[in-house]
């Protein structure tokens, strides 16, 4: 099993993994998207507010601004030492007051711990007119996607199969396909069509070519096909900057090995048993 990356910084990766079978590539993109950890509001207490929005529409807010985490400094409270009662193992406090005029944003939470701030200063809470008033509490635990959305690390997380398009020796170089194909990933070269280096993984596998082909009137076959790799997957991860995307991977992949260890020893157990 390998990976190959295409582009790799802290909100974006796009990669390609080889040598995989689709129920592994599939528990990749789960376990990315709903088993990692991270900080995301829980608890608000809410002291004064005199703004437009209710209580309730604040506290939704707050708990979908994505927040910087470090998931060596915390852990979850049900594993804290702390029973879960909250402590600055588990938990990260912030306070926000704010009067108007004035935008509320992101940037007016005062996070405890200056390393558990909001991953962007500008997102906006609410506006307050002359006289408004927002004096709130706001605690902020580590949890993962699978219990809320909030937790999740992904904005987007997908794969497709990588594409495999095979010219056939009768292709008559028309270019009929080539000016059917949406993402113009081929040319006619001499007396072929070929496929323009390094736009492959591009293809859509709409199969619009094999159409335009067919229409041309060649023969009964296209001379252009379509098709999917069995065991080569292009994943495309976009993160909301709570964690960087390499993080995100190693995590999920930890996550997905400690649930095959964890099998195997259940197994081994029940094999044992029966042999007794």
């Amino acid at each position: 099993m390998e990976i190959e990356f295409a582009s790799l910084d802290n909100t974006l990766a796009r990669f390609t993994l080889s040598g995989a079978k689709p129920g592994f590539a599939n528990a990749f993109r789960r376990a990315m998207i709903g088993e990692v950890p991270t900080l995301a509001i829980e608890d608000v207490r809410i002291y004064d507010n005199t703004s437009a929005l209710f209580d309730e529409m604040l506290a939704h807010r707050l708990g979908l601004i994505p927040i910087k985490t470090d998931i060596t400094s915390y852990s979850t409270q049900e594993n804290c030492s702390c029973g879960g009662a909250g402590c600055p193992s588990c938990m990260v406090t912030y306070t926000l007051s704010v009067e108007g005029p004035k935008l509320v944003t992101s940037s007016d939470l005062i996070p405890q711990d200056p390393k558990a701030a909001p991953v962007n200063e500008n997102i906006p809470i609410v506006k307050l007119a002359k006289g408004q008033k927002l004096v709130i509490e706001a605690r902020a635990v580590l949890n993962s996607g699978k219990t809320h959305a909030k937790w999740q690390p992904t904005l987007v997380c997908g794969y497709k199969n990588h594409p495999i398009i095979t010219i056939s020796p009768s292709c008559d170089a028309c270019g009929m396909c080539v000016d059917e194909c949406p993402r113009t990933i081929l040319a006619v070269k001499g007396k072929k069509v070929e496929v323009i280096e390094g736009k492959l993984p591009d293809c859509s596998m709409c199969k619009l070519c094999e159409r335009a082909c067919i229409s041309s009137g060649i023969g009964d076959e296209p001379a252009i096909r379509i098709s999917a790799s069995p065991d080569r997957f292009i994943f495309a991860v976009e993160g909301d900057g709570s964690l960087p995307t390499k993080e995100i991977m190693v995590q999920a992949l930890s996550f997905i090995r400690g649930q095959a260890d964890e099998l195997e020893r259940q197994t081994s157990e029940i094999s044992g048993e029966e042999k007794k």
